[in-house]
Formats: C-alpha cells, sequence, structure tokens
C-alpha cells in the first residue's frame, strides 16, 4: 500500500506550516506598528494582490458573459412581445380599412349623406385652467373662426371630455364631464354589452371621491358587465355618435333596488389635458 505521509511531503507541510505562521506574525506586527509594512510584507501583499486580480479577471468575465446572455434573452422575448403587437395593430388596421369601405358602399346604395357617425376635427391647445373651477371647465385656443360652435363635443387623447359651453372667435370654453353642477349639460350615453345588446343612458354626474363617471336610472334587464366599452349614442343628434367615453367600472343597484347604477371609469384624466380635438359633425 502506498504511503500517504512520506517524508519528503512531511518536510514540505512543516515549511508551509513554518511559512504561513511567518506571515501571519509579520502581518500582525505591521498592523500593530506605526511603522510602513516591512519588505517581505509589501511583496506578499504584491503577489497576493496579483493572484486575486489574475482569478478575478476569468470568474468577472464569465459573469459578464452571463449577464450578456441574460440581456440578450430579455431581448428576445421583448421584441417578440413587440412583433406580436405588431402584427395584431396591422390587423386591426386592415379590418378598419375593410369596414370603412363596406360602410362607404352601404351608404353610397342607400344614399346616405349626413350620419350620425360623420364628423371632422378641430385641434386646439388648452390656454387656461382655473384653479377655482379646475375640474369643471378649460379654454382652449380655437373659437368661431374655426367653425367651433356651442355644444359641440371635445375629444382628448384617450376619448371624450367634455363638450363646448361658450365660443368667442379666437377661443372657447369646454364644460368638462367631471362638472359635477346641476346646470352640466349631460351628454347620451350607450354600453354595448355582451351578444351585441346595447344600453342607452344619459351621465348624470361625477363622483369625485370615486372619480368616475356616474350613469343612473337604467332599467334595462341586459347584463352589464365591468370592463363594457362606453361610448356617445348620437341620440339627439347634437353629439355624433361612437365618441369613446371610458370602460364599466361598476354596477350598483339604487337605494330603491328598481333600477342600477352604473359607475364609468373615464377615458382621460381630466387633470391632465394638455391639446384636445373638436368633433365637428358634418
Amino acid at each position: 500500500m502506498k504511503k500517504i505521509f512520506t517524508a519528503r511531503r512531511l518536510v514540505i507541510g512543516v515549511i508551509v506550516t513554518i511559512l504561513t505562521l511567518g506571515v501571519l506574525t509579520l502581518s500582525s506586527y505591521s498592523l500593530r506598528s506605526d511603522k510602513g509594512p516591512s519588505m517581505p510584507n509589501r511583496m506578499l501583499n504584491d503577489i497576493t494582490s496579483w493572484i486575486s486580480n489574475t482569478v478575478a479577471l476569468p470568474i468577472g468575465g464569465v459573469q459578464h458573459g452571463f449577464n450578456s446572455i441574460d440581456n440578450l434573452i430579455s431581448t428576445y422575448q421583448e421584441n417578440q412581445q413587440m412583433s406580436a403587437k405588431v402584427d395584431e395593430l396591422a390587423q386591426a388596421k386592415v379590418q378598419l380599412q375593410v369596414m370603412r369601405s363596406e360602410n362607404k358602399a352601404l351608404k353610397d346604395q342607400l344614399k346616405l349623406t349626413d350620419t350620425l357617425t360623420d364628423y371632422s376635427l378641430v385641434n386646439a391647445s388648452v390656454i387656461s385652467r382655473s384653479p377655482v373651477n379646475w375640474q369643471t371647465q378649460l379654454i382652449i385656443d380655437q373659437g368661431s373662426n374655426a367653425g367651433i360652435k356651442k355644444n359641440m363635443p371635445v375629444m382628448g387623447s384617450g376619448g371624450l371630455v367634455g363638450r363646448v359651453s361658450q365660443v368667442s372667435n379666437t377661443s372657447s370654453k369646454v364644460e368638462l364631464l367631471s362638472d359635477n353642477s346641476q346646470t352640466a349639460n349631460r351628454f347620451a350615453i350607450r354600453i354595448a354589452a355582451g351578444d351585441g345588446q346595447v344600453v342607452d343612458g344619459l351621465i348624470t354626474g361625477f363622483n369625485q371621491t370615486k372619480n368616475k363617471i356616474l350613469m343612473e336610472y337604467v332599467t334595462s334587464d341586459v347584463e352589464i358587465k365591468p370592463g363594457d366599452k362606453v361610448t356617445t349614442s348620437g341620440l339627439g343628434g347634437v353629439t355624433p355618435a361612437g365618441l369613446f367615453v371610458g370602460t364599466v367600472s361598476s354596477v350598483e343597484a339604487n337605494d330603491y333596488g328598481l333600477s342600477k347604477k352604473i359607475y364609468i371609469k373615464p377615458s382621460m384624466d381630466f387633470n391632465n389635458i394638455p391639446v384636445v380635438s373638436v368633433a365637428i359633425q358634418k
């Protein structure tokens, strides 16, 4: 059987032990001494530092490589998600073009000129908003010179925000959907429920606490669910149909249980409206 502890190995082990103890002693003495480290100690520190850098360099390179691979995988996954969204957008655009073509053909066949969904947009910037009536109105830099008239609906980047309440030559005052006063002019709206059914009604107010549009006195038996889309109905002939208002947030029974009270999440943040578009019906 081969001996593990030969004389040579024993001598080498003793020498290594002595050197280790010597290094520890020198290091301890250097730490306690006010003088700088001795020459052997400096040489030992340099060698130790060189060994550490030599070992750390490939380890750092491997770690960097793993980080690069992880970033590459994340970028690939994000690219796949973006590609899927682009494909969905392209498909929706094609469907919209087809529906517009069919709609135009049907109008031509029926000899229809003006309908509830025909309107053009006039873009405008918000130039004034008073802190006193921040939640009720704002002023835009377009007026009658641009074809704007009273009661025309006003759109933000996400959907309907209000209607024109006063008009001058170069500016207009806009009454917001969040105006909770009794004199506010209410919109006729429509909820697109399941199975192609709709529920028509009026905006009756705005709940400041919940930051939700309120629709009351709904007696329809059609099932309304959170997430159902809400648009203008066009009933009354003043406002075009199909302007996006928001989505159903919750459905509650009124105090007597005879009708429904529907809270609608607005399509816009009424506290942040830098630009708008006024819908002018053709």
